[in-house]
């Protein structure tokens, strides 16, 4: 009796619409790293809004760590690891929206969104990811 799932290779479609997801996601970060880099002033009200100081280094700090993880998701050898990463960092955005009672669905939920968008573009386009996730038919 073979127990043993046959993972296939990835359509040309579907390697597609995981990377137009990816690029989503990838696209999103990038500019989402910039405003913290630069620091926009939204970026220190806003972090003052969720609790935080408005110093301009911690703002340039998150910003570093987003364009780290996003980079090593690009990166096809690194692409499982930036994922993890991403998870943790979108998990801790996710932690400070809840201590701050913000919205649950715009923004509370938004990292979950984001990583649901990671995982589902790498998962769809990488045949080793859908080998340690598989789903049964």
């Amino acid at each position: 009796m073979n127990t043993s799932l046959a993972i296939s290779a990835p359509t040309a479609k579907s390697v597609i619409l995981g990377r137009v997801l990816s690029g989503v996601l990838v696209a999103f970060l990038v500019f989402d790293a910039v405003i913290k880099l630069v620091p926009l002033q939204v970026v220190t009200e806003t972090m003052v809004a969720l609790g935080y100081s408005a110093d301009q280094n911690l703002a340039r700090l998150l910003g570093v760590l987003t364009l780290l993880c996003t980079v090593l998701y690009v990166i096809p050898r690194t692409s499982i690891l930036g994922a993890i990463l991403l998870t943790g960092y979108l998990g801790g955005a996710m932690a400070t929206h809840l201590r701050a009672g913000s919205p649950l669905f715009s923004h509370l939920l938004f990292g979950f969104y984001l990583g649901v968008i990671a995982w589902g573009g790498l998962w769809i386009r990488d045949s080793r990811l859908r080998s340690l996730i598989p789903f049964k038919n």
